[in-house]
């Protein structure tokens, strides 16, 4: 069998709220506000990698990409939009319907799937670009989740990877803000023990056989209310690129 760093009980939190996936002000809401900024993130490495232009109109045709614990499909979609070649998987299996019945009236091609990272590294897929966005915290084994993501990279692949920091900001945002004051999320969506520092990231990201190349803050802004990205302020959420050697 493959071994796998699933958490069931993650799993069964995201299977709970599979339905809402594209309801801006449902309980995926933060994720909503967020995607801008993050696909800003995305697409700007991706194409940096490639020698990729973004004025084109499919500029990342030829690129095959991995959404790893894709959900509904928040991400799949816009890459699909820019050409790339896209495969979505997610443990939950109720994500996956929802996320094919949007692609399906989005008029776009996706590759949704049921499985795990481990599962595809043993069964010989290979990406140029994964995407492992607010995945990582909701593991059992980072070191050997991170490690079937770099299996899964061609050699001088790209490896983008978000989550939160663990600090006492981090827990007053991330947990009493948006599960307690603000509500956007369930209570106990996140554990803050299972929370990884972006030292603690790089850190991780070179044992399982990766270069990290660079990391940038989401920071929010409550006037606007808006993220932007920072150079500076990872003390919540935050981003990071990382090359698989050639």
């Amino acid at each position: 069998m493959t071994a796998t760093t699933v958490d069931p009980s993650e799993i069964a939190k995201f299977e709970a709220m599979a339905a809402e996936w594209w309801d801006p002000d449902g309980k995926f809401k933060p994720l909503h506000m967020l995607n801008p900024c993050r696909l800003d993130y995305v697409t700007q490495q991706i194409a940096a990698e490639f020698g990729r232009d973004l004025d084109t109109p499919a500029p990342f045709e030829g690129l095959r990409l991995l959404d790893i614990g894709c959900g509904g499909g928040l991400l799949c979609e816009p890459m699909a939009r820019l050409g790339a070649d896209v495969v979505g998987v997610d443990a939950a299996a109720r994500n996956i319907p929802v996320a094919e019945t949007h692609a399906r009236q989005s008029g776009l091609t996706i590759d949704y799937r049921v499985g795990t990272a481990e599962a595809l590294a043993e069964a010989g897929e290979r990406f140029d670009v994964v995407l492992n966005m607010e995945v990582v915290e909701h593991v059992a084994d980072p070191l050997a989740f991170l490690t079937a993501c770099a299996t899964l990279l061609q050699p001088g692949g790209l490896h983008l990877c978000s989550t939160i920091n663990r600090n006492p900001k981090s827990f007053a945002m991330a947990i009493v803000g948006a599960e307690y004051v603000m509500r956007w999320l369930p209570k106990g969506t996140h554990d803050w023990s299972k929370f990884i520092t972006p030292d603690e990231l790089y850190d991780l990201l070179g044992k399982a056989g990766m270069t990290p190349v660079d990391r940038k803050g989401y920071q929010f802004n409550p006037v606007t209310w808006s993220w932007r990205i920072s150079d500076r302020d990872l003390s919540v959420n935050y981003v990071t690129a990382a090359r698989k050697p050639r």
